[in-house]
């Protein structure tokens, strides 16, 4: 897909001028990211296409946007009067503050890269703008646009657009941003235990089981805090990777980019380009492009099934059959005699047998293939909350488990 000009969208300089003026929308775009009529949802969005499934499953784990190909400015259904909107309490940063927050964009100084950009450790003064010296005031997050990553604009207006008005303990905070010459930055608060994958799958320590629970807890409330407000928001790219931890592993959401305005009234789902990342996007979605939050709720399911199994949502390292999660583990999820294979060898005996029970039930339901039959996540909230406070340990208990696994890959 071919980048769009900066020249396309008068975002840049609105956000200069503290948020104002307009964004021109082509009446097209209007009609072609529309919301899905009440009752008029084409049928083949809730209709099992078991070819297209097969499809959708064996497919590689690279980003989407192979449907739906053209790209609207506002797409994400964030107001294209963004503009006109000053986004709640942000501090708004010069780019010295932040190249000297950061000890001039110092390698040594990068917590990550994003596919727009890296995120760098910071510190300012607490309340301000003001860099501070390493290891004092406030520690800080800042991501950064590369210049040549002209796509990613959208994305950086969303997160302003998102961060600045939706405000949670399990949404990541957003602190300020930075729009200057050709620079764009923002400002999060710092996660001090990094994303969820690193922990999965990147660490020699498995994550605990007890912290496995508080943190799907933690995700599904941030999700169910999106879906149930009087403007509800499907956050379109749940992944392992925007599920950030802070020292007490409480999960917070990151990366509003591609999150998008939800279906209001009599609407039932919302039109768009398929974007976000095989092995996480509902199946119905990547064949249709109607959005709703079950397509969240699928997403939910796949990484609630990571943490159960310990398994990447794709891994071509695997043996066929085995490399797509989904498709392997959905004949074990609601079969107790062979569930236990599913649990991450890692774990060894610790972890709690109703728990796990519990977890692919909730796994099951999460990915039915028909988005009506899945759960809210305010069903998934109630469902995990009793999980918390388990001590049935399988090391504890007599209940024979499956010990024969296939190689782990890492």
């Amino acid at each position: 897909m071919a980048p769009r000009k900066r020249g396309g969208c008068g975002c840049w300089a609105a956000v200069a001028r503290g948020l104002r003026g307009a964004c021109f929308r082509p009446a097209a775009a209007e009609a072609a990211d529309g919301d899905g009529g009440g009752g008029g949802v084409a049928k083949a969005s809730h209709v099992h296409d078991a070819a297209g499934e097969t499809r959708y499953l064996n497919a590689s784990n690279r980003e989407l946007d192979v449907n739906f190909q053209t790209n609207h400015d506002g797409e994400n259904g964030v107001d294209a009067s963004i503009e006109k909107k000053t986004p709640h309490k942000l501090l708004q940063f010069t780019f010295q503050e932040l190249k000297s927050a950061t000890i001039n964009f110092r390698p040594d100084s990068i917590l990550g890269e994003g596919g727009f950009g890296y995120v760098f450790k910071g510190w300012i003064e607490p309340n301000s703008t003001a860099p501070a010296k390493p290891g004092t005031g406030v520690t800080v997050a800042v991501k950064s646009l590369k210049q040549d990553a002209l796509q990613g604009h959208r994305e950086w207006v969303a997160e302003i657009d998102f961060l600045g008005q939706l405000h949670h303990k399990h949404l990541v905070k957003l602190i300020g941003y930075c729009i200057e010459d050709d620079q764009r930055l923002l400002v999060y608060e710092f996660m001090a235990r990094g994303s969820l994958e690193n922990h999965l799958f990147r660490r020699a320590l498995p994550l605990p089981w007890p912290n496995r629970m508080k943190i799907a807890l933690g995700a599904a409330k941030g999700l169910a805090f999106l879906h149930g407000g009087p403007k509800p928001v499907i956050y379109r790219d749940f992944k392992t990777s925007n599920i950030l931890l802070d020292a007490e592993y409480n999960a917070k959401l990151s990366d509003f980019g591609l999150a998008k305005a939800g279906p209001q009234g009599d609407k039932t789902h919302v039109s768009t380009r398929v974007v976000g990342t095989y092995g996480y996007a509902a199946p119905e979605y990547v064949m249709t492009g109607h959005l709703t939050s079950k397509s969240d709720v699928y997403s939910f399911g796949v990484v609630l099934l990571e943490m159960l199994t310990g398994r990447r949502s794709m891994d071509k390292k695997r043996p066929t059959g085995e490399q797509n999660l989904v498709a392997w583990a959905r004949p074990y999820l609601n079969d107790r005699r062979r569930l236990y294979q599913l649990i991450d060898p890692r774990l060894g005996l610790n972890y709690s047998v109703k728990g796990v029970q519990k977890v692919a039930q909730i796994c099951h339901y999460c990915l039915s293939r028909d988005g009506k039959s899945r759960p809210s996540m305010d069903e998934v909230v109630k469902q995990l909350t009793p999980l918390q406070d388990l001590n049935d340990m399988a090391s504890a208990s007599p209940r024979p488990r499956s010990t024969q696994r296939g190689k782990v890959h890492r």
